[in-house]
């Protein structure tokens, strides 16, 4: 699945991508960092087309459903919304995820951290994807306003869920472990994330686009020191900046 991810750049990089677009005031100061985590349900900027308009929005990641209309089902349940099937979306009509699937947002990012799992080594090595060549890209998501009104402001919390599919051959390698191993973030190109959030993207569109499946020579990887611990680096870098780890077999591409 994909849990981490990095908006390390301006909100006007988005701007530029689609113009036009409003932005929110709490927005108007740069959102800017090198890491967020999933299941922190942190507010990061979505873009999503609402009222005639494409909106760059805060919201919080992390669905949170109709079925969740208590604090305590919404702690129970949230964590495991963070991340949707491509696959449940399209074909799977009982999903939650089919039934919200008109509600589409993009989630710019400019990369994503995954662990890869090395037989002998006692800890996974945390590795930084990028597009080639794109200082930013829009991984295509789900959004859903939460049923419970905020205690403070009276609004609905504007959520979201980030859609994953099988990952391509060397996302198999690095995302080698664990309950969801082999999965990748949707990835698209620039044609397609535009698409995704038309109003009037067609079932078979929407097919064709969850379908696609990036090619691992359009990716760039590099390993880091650290993904979610505090722990600082001893080079005193940024979290996403690269990090040799001496011995490590190298990936087959």
């Amino acid at each position: 699945m994909c849990y981490d991810i990095s908006f390390k750049t301006s909100i006007k990089t988005v701007r530029d991508h689609f113009p036009g677009i409003r932005i929110d005031a709490q927005l108007q100061i740069d959102f800017n960092t090198a890491h967020v985590q999933a299941q922190s349900f942190s507010k990061y900027p979505v873009i999503i087309f609402e009222e005639g308009a494409f909106k760059l929005r805060l919201f919080e990641w992390g669905v949170i459903a109709d079925y969740m209309n208590t604090p305590e089902k919404i702690k129970q349940s949230r964590q495991w919304m963070c991340n949707a099937r491509s696959e449940k979306m399209v074909a799977d009509k009982k999903s939650y995820w089919h039934r919200i699937r008109n509600n589409r947002c993009l989630i710019p990012v400019t990369g994503f951290y995954e662990h890869r799992e090395i037989k002998g080594w006692r800890n996974k090595v945390p590795y930084f994807i990028q597009l080639k060549g794109r200082e930013i890209f829009f991984i295509p998501g789900l959004y859903h306003y939460s049923p419970l009104p905020d205690p403070e402001t009276g609004e609905l919390t504007g959520t979201f869920t980030l859609l994953t599919r099988p990952a391509n051959s060397l996302m198999r390698q690095i995302h080698n472990g664990g309950a969801n191993a082999n999965r990748m973030p949707l990835l698209l190109t620039r044609e397609q994330e535009q698409k995704w959030i038309l109003p009037d993207l067609t079932e078979a569109q929407m097919n064709e686009i969850v379908n696609f499946e990036m090619p691992s020579e359009n990716l760039e990887y590099r390993t880091v020191f650290t993904i979610r611990s505090a722990k600082p680096r001893p080079d005193n870098k940024e979290k996403n900046e690269p990090y040799e780890w001496a011995g490590l077999p190298p990936l087959k591409l």
